[in-house]
């Protein structure tokens, strides 16, 4: 009965104030947000507004941070220079080593191809017929031999020592410019390896940093940690982009060493069957 009576009073409640309380009614939390959202929504208080520049926070970076920076950056613009030294320098051997090879190959003398040779001085090839030249030379001037030749019929046929000590003075020859190939890749190796821990000492560090400011300030806001966390992450990206350049090109130059350490054993080869046949 008292609820009867109770829905029969708000019934009665003037038509003028019943439009007031259904629009009351009507103010939910999501018609708050809502307001709040169609207004802009004021940022709560002390969030503040953060640069998120990145040249901005790295002048802004404590010295630490950016001396970190400077070594990764270092370390990345010493790559990039070995990098372009090393595709002139392969590439200058390529062509050279396809010129060397066709004059070795239509010569009928080893003399010959030795006259071409301070021309072609960027290819590997040239570093092992000298060496194996030199050694042939040798051994059949001190035999009393003259001038050696590709096969060409004479009436005294000359004839070597030891062909094993030309292919010992091939062997070293091939050790020799393979260390010429590698020479600078190894720092593409340590800048691979080692600046993604850099970077990561830095991020540690940049950590540390928002930590320190939280206890400082003891507030945890955006203002607070975001500038300590952007570092970190500025040098963690900064680590990544100094090392995945020099793992990718480490190994593409240390392929193409290879590929010039088989074109030399092929070489050592076929030097060593034209004295074979022609020399002992």
């Amino acid at each position: 009965m008292g609820r009867v009576l109770l829905f029969e009073e708000s019934c009665a409640v003037p038509a003028a104030r019943h439009h007031d309380v259904a629009e009351a009614c009507l103010r939910t939390p999501g018609y708050y947000a809502l307001a709040l959202y169609a207004q802009g929504g004021a940022p709560a208080a002390g969030a503040g507004e953060v640069n998120t520049d990145i040249i901005y926070l790295v002048t802004h970076s404590t010295p630490f941070s950016q001396a970190v920076l400077a070594i990764l950056l270092l370390f990345s613009a010493v790559s990039w220079g070995i990098v372009l030294y090393k595709f002139w320098q392969f590439g200058r051997a390529s062509r050279q080593t396809v010129a060397f090879l066709s004059v070795f190959r239509q010569s009928s003398k080893f003399s010959e191809v030795q006259a071409v040779c301070p021309t072609l001085t960027a290819s590997p090839l040239v570093g092992l017929f000298q060496s194996g030249y030199t050694e042939l030379n040798t051994q059949l001037r001190s035999g009393g031999n003259p001038e050696p030749a590709k096969p060409v019929a004479t009436a005294v046929r000359p004839t070597l020592k030891s062909l094993d000590g030309v292919d010992r003075a091939l062997l070293r020859a091939t050790t020799v410019e393979m260390t010429k190939l590698e020479h600078r890749l190894t720092f593409l190796a340590t800048t691979a390896s080692i600046t993604p821990f850099i970077g990561l000492f830095g991020t540690v560090w940049g950590i540390m940093s928002s930590f320190q400011r939280i206890g400082a300030q003891g507030s945890t806001s955006l203002a607070v940690v975001g500038p300590g966390i952007a570092d970190a992450l500025i040098a963690t990206a900064a680590g990544l982009f100094a090392a995945i350049p020099a793992v990718y090109f480490y190994n593409y130059f240390t392929t193409r060493v290879k590929h010039f350490a088989a074109d030399m054993d092929d070489f050592s080869l076929e030097f060593l069957n034209i004295c074979e046949r022609n020399f002992t």
